[in-house]
């Protein structure tokens, strides 16, 4: 057997251990609120992730025809769905609740450049524990741990309400829109993007797309995906809602955001080399999801959906 033969079939097997242990067995399968938590938890103690994205684990807004950073973009994304959304409308001092807040970014962004109070919550206590960490004292920001689906927060406690990328975790779609909506203000601002599929109803998915969804499910701990006309829908028909509800597709402008988390590793080797042999591996691990992730959105079958509205 030649010297190329046998290297080649132990890349093989290598590779197919690194699938086996790394994306299939090691699957983040949605069970509970507490699975969540405890991939956050993982996401947010290991560093990787901030290592590599820095403080926003957010996709990126890309004008269309400029370039742009990848992590300029991320901090992009925020200031574009603030004034998308008509939230820098508020004054300064204006009471916001952040809802999905991960550690913290753009908690701080809303806090310090629009001068908002900002409550930010997460189901992950490390997520908790690393934003005040990375937050300065002056900065008008508080985290809590907190289930979106139970807000401790009496009915309209809050002039704003920001979420970004939280609802995909939900697996109460309808109690999640009711509880930001219960303690939205009336004539407060709703903000809030996610990772939404198309219509599958109107056109349902086919053999290869049920596979790739059933991954994006497993690999990233999600209940389920909705279209963006359906929680539009939830939005409109919520008794808190003044019924005026925006819904747009984000795709174009987020989609370089998926290929750009992959080369940052190339750009930024040290982010990873530094955290040890362990982060390599799992930096390999997340590459087979992130590729799946940009296919399902570049070729619609995932939809960025953005949303507005006032209570």
């Amino acid at each position: 057997m030649s010297t190329f033969l046998i290297s080649s079939i132990f890349f093989v097997l290598i590779a197919l251990f690194l699938y086996l242990v790394f994306w299939r067995i090691n699957k983040r399968k949605y069970i509970s609120s507490g699975t969540v938590a405890s991939a956050y938890d993982s996401w947010t103690q290991d560093k990787l992730l901030e290592r590599l994205w820095g403080e926003h684990i957010h996709l990126g807004f890309y004008p269309l025809n400029k370039n742009i950073d990848f992590r300029e973009a991320k901090v992009q994304f925020v200031h574009e769905l603030v004034s998308w959304s008509n939230l820098d409308k508020l004054p300064r001092g204006s009471r916001v609740l952040d809802v999905g807040c991960g550690i913290g970014g753009s908690s701080r962004i809303l806090a310090n450049y629009y001068g908002f109070n900002v409550t930010g919550i997460t189901i992950s206590p490390a997520q908790v524990k690393r934003a005040i960490e990375l937050t300065p004292y002056e900065c008008k920001c508080n985290f809590k741990v907190m289930d979106a689906l139970d807000l401790k927060f009496e009915d309209g406690a809050f002039d704003g309400i920001w979420s970004v990328e939280a609802g995909a975790h939900m697996n109460n779609k309808t109690k999640f829109a009711d509880q930001m909506l219960r303690t939205l203000r009336p004539g407060g601002y709703l903000a809030l993007a996610d990772w939404n599929s198309r219509d599958l109803k109107k056109q349902p998915p086919s053999m290869l797309e049920k596979i790739i969804l059933k991954q994006l499910l497993e690999q990233w701990v999600h209940p389920e995906f909705i279209s963006i006309n359906d929680f539009g829908s939830i939005l409109i028909n919520n008794k808190n809602s003044s019924g005026e509800v925006i819904f747009d597709n984000w795709n174009s402008y987020t989609n370089p955001s998926w290929y750009d988390s992959i080369f940052e590793g190339m750009r930024r080797p040290n982010a990873i080399l530094s955290l040890g042999p362990v982060a390599i591996l799992k930096s390999i691990r997340e590459i087979p999801t992130i590729l799946l992730m940009d296919w399902a959105f570049k070729k619609g079958l995932m939809e960025f959906g953005v949303y507005k509205c006032r209570g």
